[in-house]
């Protein structure tokens, strides 16, 4: 066989490769652009009644751990909302939280567990019924901000 002809089959072959990768790449757009199936609600749904409501009582309910970097600046813009506060660690408590803070720790298998919190910071808002009026993952203050804002124009 010359060098011409191994050449050319050779790049033939590449060429074969080549549109399988990019089919299974049209492939994989196509599937993203359909959209995946939604998963199950994050924390509990709006409307429904607040877990271990008689023990934790109306307000706002921050699900934090204590090696979250974005945690403590959560919990230092919630405090300055003038709202009742409880701050739920999964595990031990940071030291030198802010006053008025209701803390709650090693609750990783309690709270945690029945608000159905995927991540922290989550914050949960319970009215004064016991209801859940919004939950959801706030990754940064103005987020946890949007998140009261939109709870005070329901």
């Amino acid at each position: 066989m010359s060098f011409q002809t191994s050449a050319l089959l050779l790049s033939w072959v590449a060429i074969l490769l080549l549109a399988l990768v990019v089919a299974g790449l049209v492939r994989q757009v196509h599937a993203l652009a359909q959209g995946a199936p939604r998963q199950a609600e994050l924390g509990p749904p709006p409307g429904s009644a607040a877990p271990a409501f008689d023990r934790l009582g109306p307000g706002l309910l921050l699900f934090l751990d204590r090696d979250c970097g974005v945690c403590g600046e959560v919990l230092d813009a919630a405090g300055d909302l003038g709202r009742p506060l409880r701050a739920i660690f999964s595990g031990p408590a940071p030291t030198g939280l802010p006053p008025g803070v209701t803390v709650l720790a090693g609750e990783g298998e309690g709270l945690f567990t029945e608000y159905k919190v995927p991540a922290t910071p989550f914050a949960v808002v319970v009215d004064e019924g016991g209801r859940i009026r919004a939950s959801e993952p706030v990754g940064s203050t103005d987020a946890l901000r949007g998140l009261l804002e939109l709870e005070g124009a329901r």
